[in-house]
C-alpha cells in the first residue's frame, strides 16, 4: 500500500479521460442522463445521492484513514448528526466531558427529544467509561485531542470497552487527522472528520466526513440518511476538500512543529498558569499520545494567570494571530473560547485556544510574549 504522503497525492486523482486534465473537473450537474432502456450508463443519476466530485472526495478519505466506506457531508456537524441519527430510541450514548461544545449541544437539546439517552464521562479514564456502561449503551463517542483542553483518550482502550457492551465506538479525528492517529486500527468502528479543518486546510470551505472501517449494515444506514436527508457538501466544496488533501501531510508537519515551539515557550512564561499539549512531556496525555499519535498536533491551548479579564487582554493585544473561530488554516487564530461557547461553557475562563498556523515560529513566539507582557 502506497504511504500516506503518495495517497494524499494520489488518491481518488485520475487525469480527466475526456481532455486529459489533471486537476479533476468540478461536476456541477444536478442530473445524469440515462439510456433509452433506463439505465444509468455512468451509475449517476441525481446530485443528492451522488455526483462524480463527491464520489472522487469519498474515495480519498476512505484510502486516507484505509477505511472501507467514506461519506461526505455538509458540516462536521452533519456527519456526527448522521452517526446519531442512526441510532434508536432508548438507545444510550457515552460522551466526552470535555466534548467540542456543538456535539453536547445537538445530543442534550435535539437527541434527548428523540428518546436518545446520553451520559457525559472523563474519557481519559477507561474505569469510569466502564461505570457509565448501561444494557442500552450503543455508541462511544471519542474526541481526541478534546476541543479545547486537548484531553486525550486511550483509543485502543475505549474500543475495546464499546466492542465488548456491543456498542460502537466513532472517534472524532478531527484535530490529529489521518496524517498523525489511525482509530481505525485501533479498533474504533468510524471516524469523523470536520473537514473544514486539516483536511481542506484553507478557511475557505466548511464540510464533514465519515470513514467506517467496514461496508455493511452500518455503512448502509449512513447512506441513506446521507442521501434522504441531503446534508450533502456542494461539488465545489468536494473539490476544495480533495485539493486541500494534496497537501496535508506537509501542512501537517509545519503546523506541529510549529505547535511544539510555541508550546514550548508558553511553558516557560511567567504569566501563563497552564499549556494544554500533549506533546509536553508534562501534559497529563502525553504517554497515551506518544503511543497513539505520531506527532502532537497544530492546536495549543493555554491558561492566563488573572482569568478571563487577563485572557481577553492577551487577545486584544496580538499582532499576527487573528481573533477567530475554526482552526487548521494556514493563518495562525487565538479564541477564548469560554465567551464563545457562552454562559452553559465548561472552558475554564482564563484558557486561550490557538490554532498555530504555518508562519515562521519564530514571529509566532514573539507576538506571544508581547502580548503575554
Amino acid at each position: 500500500m502506497p504511504r500516506i504522503e503518495t495517497l494524499a497525492v494520489h488518491a481518488g486523482h485520475t487525469p480527466d479521460p475526456a481532455t486529459g486534465a489533471v486537476s479533476p473537473p468540478i461536476h456541477l450537474s444536478t442530473t445524469f442522463a440515462r439510456h433509452p432502456d433506463g439505465s444509468l450508463p455512468q451509475g449517476f443519476l441525481y446530485a443528492r445521492s451522488d455526483n462524480p466530485t463527491r464520489h472522487a472526495l469519498e474515495d480519498a478519505l476512505a484510502a486516507l484513514e484505509d477505511g472501507a466506506v467514506a461519506l461526505a457531508f455538509a458540516s462536521g456537524m452533519a456527519a456526527t448528526t448522521a452517526v446519531l441519527q442512526a441510532l434508536a430510541a432508548g438507545d444510550h450514548v457515552i460522551a466526552p466531558t470535555d466534548a467540542y461544545y456543538g456535539t453536547a449541544k445537538v445530543l442534550r437539546e435535539v437527541f434527548t427529544r428523540w428518546g436518545l439517552a446520553s451520559t457525559f464521562v472523563d474519557l481519559t479514564d477507561p474505569a469510569a467509561v466502564q461505570r457509565a456502561v448501561t444494557p442500552k449503551t450503543r455508541l462511544i463517542w471519542i474526541e481526541t485531542p478534546s476541543n479545547p483542553t486537548l484531553a486525550v483518550t486511550d483509543i485502543r482502550r475505549v474500543a475495546a470497552i464499546a466492542r465488548d457492551a456491543g456498542a460502537l465506538c466513532v472517534c472524532d479525528n478531527t484535530w490529529a487527522t489521518p496524517l498523525l492517529q489511525r482509530p481505525l486500527e485501533l479498533g474504533a468502528h468510524a471516524v469523523m472528520h470536520a473537514t473544514t479543518k486539516y483536511l481542506a486546510g484553507h478557511s475557505d470551505v466548511t464540510g464533514g466526513a465519515l470513514v467506517l472501517r467496514e461496508a455493511g449494515e452500518l455503512a448502509d444506514r449512513l447512506r441513506v440518511i446521507q442521501t434522504v436527508g441531503g446534508a450533502i457538501p456542494s461539488s465545489f466544496d468536494c473539490w476544495l476538500v480533495h485539493r486541500g488533501i494534496r497537501t496535508l501531510p506537509w501542512r501537517m508537519r509545519g503546523h506541529c512543529d510549529n505547535a511544539e515551539r510555541t508550546a514550548a515557550f508558553l511553558a516557560g512564561h511567567p504569566a501563563v498558569e497552564a499549556v494544554h499539549y500533549p506533546g509536553l512531556s508534562s501534559d497529563p496525555g502525553h504517554e497515551v499520545a506518544r503511543r497513539q499519535m505520531a506527532k502532537f498536533g497544530g492546536m495549543v491551548s493555554f491558561q492566563v494567570r488573572g482569568g478571563a479579564e487577563a485572557a481577553l487582554g492577551v487577545v486584544s493585544r496580538v499582532r499576527l494571530f487573528t481573533r477567530a473561530t475554526s482552526l487548521g488554516g494556514p493563518e495562525s487564530l487565538i479564541e477564548h473560547r469560554a465567551s464563545v461557547e457562552g454562559p452553559e461553557s465548561r472552558t475554564p475562563p482564563g484558557l486561550l485556544r490557538l490554532s498555530v498556523g504555518l508562519e515562521n515560529a519564530d514571529d509566532l513566539v514573539e507576538d506571544l510574549g508581547q502580548a503575554l507582557g
